[in-house]
């Protein structure tokens, strides 16, 4: 006989109490808003943390979408009502230095962030209202602080429920392939609720050391371009989080700290890992498939549709949170263990799809050949020594951008590709560095596009790391960046972030390379309008006019590694 899944039934009242201060182990205290049902029982718990301000996150208002006014997408913390309602404790916290909490605030994931979290964790425990199961609710920020805190191991700490939480806080979050990325000007400017802020590079400098490096900094051709990100490199303290992400272009301590990808040994309780098909999350999707593939312990992956969620998040979130911690913190029938591991939402075809590994076990790594006249096929190039050439002058002079294309010809019946993917460029400049953007769209019969994916990488990073890197991920390790030699060909290993489509028959595979964006140059028709507005996602760019040329022959022949998934 089937079983009926077990789901915690709404029942109870809610109680609540606002900016309950709780001492940390160094004796600063961290506030917190605390949500219970009313009652007399012991009941699980539920913590988020984020420096969003947590007097948002229990804001009584409808669902928004992302297309209303009030869209606001650092409420990420899930309902407290309907957690309480059915059983548990949901308790909110202004990380420290932001809110009402005291102390300083040193910017993502710090260390001390996941030692409060670890604080906290075992102060809830110990209430009167816990029965001593503790997980960790909501996604983003509240999403990437769990694993941090689960690394610390507080021992009633049972499971966690990372959704789009960044692994590798370098290659995801500020840096894409090593080319500076605007989402963190956004984010500490404009959302980050931090009274007291400090540059963890500020503070570790002498004033000369400091001088110096601000001068270092105010020198680079780029950044003098650039009168906004300028103003954070003149004025430390005007953002000084962000000031520590400038004043670190490349990888090294500074992000392995707040990477939850150097702690994976330390994580040993049950995740649920989950993203969206997004082109420009390379912060969220990516990370997903790292922690979900990095970490040793019971875990579910889950990765949706390109939208854009709700805001309040929407019952569907919380549902699926509650069968989670159902099975987890209650010891209840959900079947959320008995289903594959991972279920993903295959673009194209328009379905729900469950899988038992990533990549897929009966993938088809198939190279598709740059050619000439815009060409894309399985068939390599034939002529030799005929390159493709673009031009690309800097924001200072125009606001266009330009690019090459390639695409294949109609397809003759469906095709599949999902899984990670990446492409090798064969190609020269004719200057010392420059940025490489790719971008791999679905074109319909119509011509209207979808963009699926992209991938970045500064050409003075191009160095490998070949013991990390895979054919379908090269691995950069974005240190020592080496300048480029004006008109030697080199390779280009460029990883694109993971993807599933079906490209129906009639359909094109379309490769754009290009080498700026920015604020102005956003196309909504390739990717859902929040994702431009709030994320950002656009890059510093080259401050000189520079000629790339891509080679596609023999000798050199530029290619697309696609994963594709054979019909069934």
């Amino acid at each position: 006989m089937a079983r009926t899944p077990q789901a915690s039934e709404k029942k109870y009242a809610m109680a609540d109490e606002r900016d309950v201060m709780v001492r940390m182990r160094d004796g600063i205290s961290v506030a917190v808003d605390i949500f219970r049902p009313d009652a007399k029982e012991k009941f699980p718990a539920l913590l988020a943390m984020s420096p969003y301000g947590k007097g948002i996150q229990s804001m009584v208002i409808p669902h928004q979408p992302d297309s209303s006014p009030i869209h606001h997408t650092p409420i990420e913390a899930g309902n407290p009502e309907y957690f309480a309602a059915r059983g548990y404790v949901h308790v909110i916290a202004d990380v420290r230095g932001t809110g009402q909490s005291e102390g300083e605030y040193l910017g993502w994931m710090s260390n001390q962030e996941a030692r409060d979290g670890y604080d906290l964790v075992e102060w809830i425990a110990a209430q009167p209202w816990c029965d001593g199961n503790v997980g960790m609710v909501g996604i983003s920020y509240f999403g990437t602080v769990q694993l941090v805190v689960a690394a610390e191991q507080p021992p009633h700490l049972k499971a966690i429920m990372p959704w789009n939480a960044p692994a590798d806080f370098y290659r995801e979050s500020t840096h894409h392939g090593g080319i500076l990325q605007m989402f963190f000007h956004y984010l500490y400017v404009q959302r980050i609720c931090a009274d007291n802020s400090t540059s963890v590079t500020v503070k570790a400098l002498a004033k000369e050391e400091l001088q110096r490096l601000v001068a270092k900094l105010k020198a680079d051709p780029d950044i003098r371009t650039n009168p906004e990100i300028f103003t954070f490199v003149d004025n430390p303290g005007k953002a000084p989080c962000f000031f520590d992400i400038l004043a670190n272009p490349e990888d090294g301590p500074f992000y392995w700290e707040r990477s939850p990808y150097t702690m994976y040994d330390r994580i040993k309780i049950p995740f649920y890992a989950r993203s969206g098909w997004w082109a420009y999350a390379h912060m969220h999707l990516v990370g997903a498939f790292r922690n979900y593939n990095g970490i040793d312990a019971p875990k579910k992956l889950e990765i949706d549709a390109p939208v854009v969620e709700k805001r309040p998040l929407p019952d569907e979130y919380n549902a699926e949170v509650l069968r989670w911690y159902d099975h987890w913190l209650k010891g209840m029938d959900t079947g959320i263990m008995d289903e594959p591991p991972i279920r993903f939402f295959v673009n194209g075809a328009g379905d729900w799809r469950h899988e038992n590994e990533w990549p897929l076990a009966r993938t088809v790594w198939t190279k598709f050949y740059l050619r000439r006249w815009e060409e894309l096929s399985t068939a390599p190039e034939e002529a030799m020594g005929k390159p493709d050439a673009f031009v690309q002058q800097p924001v200072d002079e125009t606001a266009k951008l330009s690019s090459i294309q390639y695409q294949t010809e109609r397809l003759e019946e469906d095709l599949e590709i999902t899984g990670p993917a990446a492409i090798y460029i064969h190609a020269a400049i004719d200057q010392n560095d420059t940025n490489w953007i790719v971008s791999l769209r679905d074109v319909a019969p119509s011509g209207k596009q979808v963009e699926l994916t992209k991938g970045f990488l500064k050409a003075s990073h191009r160095a490998l790391d070949t013991k990390l890197s895979e054919s379908h991920t090269p691995y950069h390790p974005h240190v020592n960046p080496q300048p480029v030699e004006l008109g030697r060909v080199y390779e280009y290993a460029i990883a694109l972030a993971p993807l599933s489509n079906v490209f129906k028959a009639g359909h094109r595979i379309r490769l754009v390379i290009s080498c700026t964006d920015h604020a102005r140059a956003r196309d909504y028709d390739l990717a859902p309008e929040s994702l431009g507005r709030t994320h950002s996602p656009w890059h510093l760019c080259s401050s000189l006019t520079t000629l790339h040329k891509v080679f596609h022959d023999d000798e050199y022949p530029s290619h697309l590694l696609l994963p594709v998934i054979p019909a069934s």
